[in-house]
């Protein structure tokens, strides 16, 4: 695996079976699955109730069959569903389906109510038996507030990862963030530094992502037309879309998402800013707030664990001075779903332990746009340490959960994030492109740089993006794209700058990269050469950029099959990582995965594997849990269980790889071809030759 280095110069789903619509990426944290045998939408009446349910919960799915509902629920990643059954179907699919925990609520609609309430009794998640769609929608709206309030992305940091006054470093207890935390802390800082005021063009940008996620048309035309008539604090309170869209774009990662949020994340946090200084003769002392919340069992695990560790919570934090508002929140989750936790935050704000320019918080009663009491709202990624967890008195009463509130600046919880934020430079969208490029999030990326190079004014601004956009068609695997990109590049650089420059060194070393990928080595080494000749003079002998270039000589020399030139230049990039990374760096994974592989072609399987499942969980650590990289590990795993004839064990891990890829890469990208064939062959060797054939 070769490494694309970021320009050197900086500037200041479907389901089938009765399913009757296209599964895709969801952007809020629920959707409706309705179920009934007769529906059509030729007819009108089918027509209206379709539009009032999408009017209450935007994305709706239809389905004819029991078995269309079950393939749909099962192919959903992540995220909550509310299911609407007919009468007709809804006993058989109910005890299918009332088990699973994605399933929050199940409403049957039916003709005859008497009928079918007595056996809808003995199902907890049933709301009731209605006859008109009016009250289930009225219905489904509270469901869908209680699913984003019990939604909040958190992140666990267990005790060990942050033992405070530590010396020396423990590589096992350093730097287990999430990498959801780590990446959208990153973005956070990113998108408070963007000074961009044309919310015009912001919100005609979010509108548009809006309608192509349909989004009912009524909230996104309030939106567009009322914006400045409220503040931030109204709108994120407002129960429309917003607060869900950005719960799930921070929860799962989705930087188009969020990117187009970012214009609204920074007013309100501004606007947090602003009413804390107004009000900060208020929090002089230290005082508690509440927040009651259903969490998964998952979750609440996570959290059990985290016990003398650290909670963040990564959007705005809804609190309320009131002990009872947070009791009524835990109270109505602990009612809507068997499977939920009911915990009560019981958190102290000291704001002598923090600094609030980095966690402003204040009182928005006067400016929410429901009625509250005493609400405090928090901007995204409040850190509490967690102090205690007890059960009040019996098994169905909430926990109690005690936090008090913290800086994020722990020298060993931080090591890793502030790596990864100092290797993401550039400022303000430039710096936003390369975290996409980061995370694997290439089409938002792509429409972002693509944005960047209209409005570019200077062949410096232009070299930098055609190089970012070398690098984006090099991962999509679309290589005379890339290639094209990065000759631009090294065509406007040559023009100002001397060959011998440090900063064509990237250029050169990504070139030859992209002529790797396409199996052109005599190509790819000479250049390769050039890039590592420039970094040998300009960077001293730690550098990570010159483990890079050692890396990248290295594994041309591996795809020639001349593995005794290879490995000692792969060894020589990892113990250059070793000294100058954080121990859980993805740099690291890369370095060990290589010299796995090798091993793995040399056919020393007992020596490989070690070294692939070190990189593995390197990997899990420090990516987000869609990265193609995890992908490439998975799938190298898979090939070496495969070469030591545990075929069951192989099968596991390339499937593992297809999942990411087919949801993280195009379509025609060479890598997915790569999975079809690694799968065929392992049916092929178990004998089964029907499903290998197939792939």
């Amino acid at each position: 695996m070769g490494e694309k280095q970021p320009n050197s110069t900086i500037l200041t789903s479907t389901a089938s079976s009765g399913a009757m619509r296209l599964r895709r990426r969801m952007v809020q944290n629920y959707l409706v699955i309705w179920v009934d045998g007769n529906i059509d939408e030729n007819i009108e009446d089918c027509r209206n109730t379709l539009a009032q349910l999408r009017a209450a919960v935007s994305e709706v799915n239809m389905c004819t069959t029991p078995e269309g509902c079950i393939e749909f629920l099962n192919e959903m990643d992540d995220g909550k569903a509310f299911v609407i059954s007919s009468g007709a179907l809804g006993q058989s699919l109910v005890s299918d389906i009332h088990g699973m925990p994605k399933v929050d609520a199940i409403y049957i609609f039916c003709g005859n109510k008497a009928h079918h309430e007595p056996w809808a009794k003995d199902w907890p998640k049933i709301r009731g038996v209605f006859t008109s769609i009016k009250s289930i929608c009225e219905s489904l709206k509270e469901v869908a507030h209680e699913c984003d309030h019990d939604s909040i992305p958190m992140s666990f940091v267990p005790k060990q990862t942050v033992t405070e006054g530590a010396t020396g470093s423990d590589p096992k207890n350093l730097d287990q963030l999430p990498p959801t935390y780590m990446y959208s802390v990153i973005f956070k800082d990113i998108i408070l530094e963007i000074d961009d005021d044309d919310d015009e063009k912001s919100m005609n940008t979010l509108v548009k992502f809006c309608q192509q996620q349909d989004i009912p048309a009524a909230q996104i035309n309030e939106l567009k037309h009322k914006y400045h008539q409220k503040s931030p604090v109204w709108w994120y309170t407002r129960e429309m879309f917003l607060y869900g869209m950005l719960n799930r774009g921070l929860r799962s990662l989705d930087m188009e998402a969020m990117v187009k949020l970012g214009f609204f994340i920074r007013s309100l946090h501004r606007q947090l800013e602003q009413l804390h200084q107004e009000q900060s003769a208020k929090f002089k002392k230290s005082f508690t707030v509440y927040r009651g919340q259903g969490m998964s069992k998952e979750d609440f695990q996570n959290l059990l664990d985290s016990k003398g560790g650290l909670l963040s919570f990564n959007n705005f934090l809804s609190t309320s001075m009131e002990p009872k508002v947070g009791m009524k929140f835990v109270e109505r989750s602990m009612r809507r779903n068997e499977d939920i936790v009911g915990v009560i935050f019981i958190m102290t704000v000291d704001q002598s332990k923090i600094s609030t320019s980095n966690t402003p918080f204040a009182l928005i009663d006067e400016h929410s746009a429901i009625r509250s009491e005493q609400e405090i709202l928090f901007t995204m990624h409040t850190v509490f340490r967690v102090v205690e967890i007890n059960q009040t008195v019996k098994d169905k009463r909430p926990w109690e959960v005690h936090l008090a509130i913290t800086d994020d600046n722990d020298q060993q919880l931080s090591a890793l994030t502030n790596r990864i934020k100092e290797e993401i430079g550039g400022t303000g969208w430039y710096r936003m492109g390369t975290l996409m490029l980061r995370v694997g999030h290439f089409d938002p990326a792509e429409e972002l740089y693509n944005e960047l190079l209209e409005i570019a004014s200077t062949d410096t601004e232009r070299a930098i993006i055609y190089h970012q956009l070398g690098w984006l068609k090099d991962q999509q695997g679309k290589y005379p794209e890339a290639a094209k990109f990065y000759e631009k590049s090294l065509e406007i650089k040559r023009n100002t700058i001397q060959e011998d420059d440090p900063s064509l060194a990237a250029t050169y070393a990504n070139i030859g990269g992209v002529y790797k990928n396409m199996g052109e080595n005599s190509k790819a080494l000479p250049l390769q050469e050039k890039a590592n000749k420039i970094m040998e003079i300009s960077l001293p002998p730690n550098h990570p950029n010159l483990a890079s270039s050692y890396n990248n000589i290295g594994t041309v020399y591996q795809n020639m099959g001349e593995y005794s030139k290879a490995l000692p230049l792969l060894e020589k990039a990892l113990k250059i990582r070793e000294i100058s990374l954080p121990p859980n760096h993805p740099s690291l994974a890369t370095s060990n995965n290589n010299i796995g592989q090798l091993y793995q072609n040399m056919g020393e399987y007992s020596k490989a594997l070690p070294l692939l499942e070190k990189a593995l969980k390197i990997w899990e650590i420090s990516l987000p849990a869609n990265h193609p990289d995890l992908a490439t590990s998975y799938n190298n795993i898979g090939l070496a269980y495969k070469s030591m004839g545990k075929y069951q064990k192989a099968l596991e891990f390339y499937e593992k790889s297809l999942r990411i890829r087919e949801t993280s890469l195009p379509p025609n990208h060479p890598d997915l071809e790569t999975s079809y064939n690694s799968i065929g062959l392992a049916y092929n060797s178990m004998g089964e030759y029907a499903k290998a054939l197939e792939f």
